[in-house]
């Protein structure tokens, strides 16, 4: 399998997200770039080792037409938006994501202010967050986020693209939304509503027995299985993130999978619900406002990526 981009990279206490707009014309500058990424990682991670400084780069679907010629990603769609009865899931502009992560902010800061001020007129940075560890892994709601991570081969196997379409072997799909939570009313309630809107206890991060887990809680509901009842997992790399200014605090998601559907039913399950009308629990306080999806090919093919259409 080609050598995927540092999808698997264990989870760090820095992580910035970047969401990029290419300019019409602008195509040429972020071709471009491309192939100089690795150069750039290794320019500002090289003498800081104990940061352990990554980069992954992903193509959403409008940009890779106007990036490439040739096949593309088998599952590679713009994000759709989904929408309940109760809650929304909306799509909104994205054409390349850049995420960084590190043991400090000032080294994503750094490599991030490099790849902006590379791309220059070309394109725009449309949203931007900076993510932090906050505790033992918590989220600002409180619980341990990312317990159910695969490891090892089973990492690879969720979040990597194989034989099913040898084109981009070793790429992930990167799916990612921007989660604005209302601390106010989550922390009104009893703790024992916040662990069973969850799924989960709060003390120890124990899950909640299935038979004593209430159908809309959260766990229940981003659970994905196949018809066998096989679980199917993706790789979770979110992290929380807030301003005191704005009073803005919230979690942002990014999932890797080798299949988007698998992210996109997950999604579905959690704003109309299973049956209908019984949606994850979780957004009556944690509101999506962002939705993006982008493929992360493998390394290799951004050192050396096809040439891009005439004209």
């Amino acid at each position: 399998m080609p050598e995927p981009q540092n999808v698997l990279a264990p989870l760090t206490d820095s992580a910035l997200f970047l969401t990029f707009v290419v300019r019409p014309g602008g195509e040429a500058d972020v071709h471009a770039l491309l192939p100089d990424v690795a150069g750039m990682i290794r320019s500002v991670g090289f003498p800081l080792p104990d940061e352990e400084l990554t980069c992954v780069v992903g193509i959403g679907s409008d940009l890779w037409d106007r990036l490439f010629t040739g096949p593309r990603p088998a599952r590679l769609h713009p994000f759709r938006e989904i929408t309940g009865p109760r809650h929304r899931a909306p799509a909104t502009p994205g054409d390349l994501f850049v995420h960084l992560r590190a043991r400090r902010p000032f080294t994503c800061f750094e490599l991030g202010r490099r790849i902006a001020g590379r791309l220059g007129a070309a394109a725009d940075v449309v949203d931007e967050v900076t993510g932090f560890r906050y505790y033992d892994r918590r989220d600002l709601l409180g619980y341990v986020d990312g317990t159910e991570n695969p490891t090892g081969a089973a990492a690879g196997a969720a979040a990597l693209v194989g034989a099913d379409d040898p084109s981009f072997a070793g790429g992930s799909y990167l799916l990612v939304q921007k989660y604005v939570h209302d601390l106010a009313r989550w922390t009104e309630l009893p703790g024992a509503d916040r662990d069973r809107a969850i799924g989960r206890h709060r003390a120890d991060d124990v899950e909640i027995p299935d038979d004593l887990k209430a159908p809309d809680a959260h766990v229940a509901l981003a659970t994905v299985e196949d018809a066998d009842g096989t679980e199917r997992k993706i790789v979770r790399d979110n992290m929380p993130f807030g301003s005191i200014a704005k009073a803005e605090y919230g979690t942002y998601f990014a999932g890797y999978a080798a299949d988007p559907g698998v992210i996109e039913t997950m999604l579905t399950r959690m704003v109309v619900g299973v049956p209908p009308g019984t949606s994850d629990r979780i957004l009556d306080v944690s509101t999506p406002v962002t939705g993006g999806l982008f493929f992360a090919p493998p390394a290799d093919f951004l050192a050396a990526p096809p040439p891009r259409p005439a004209g």
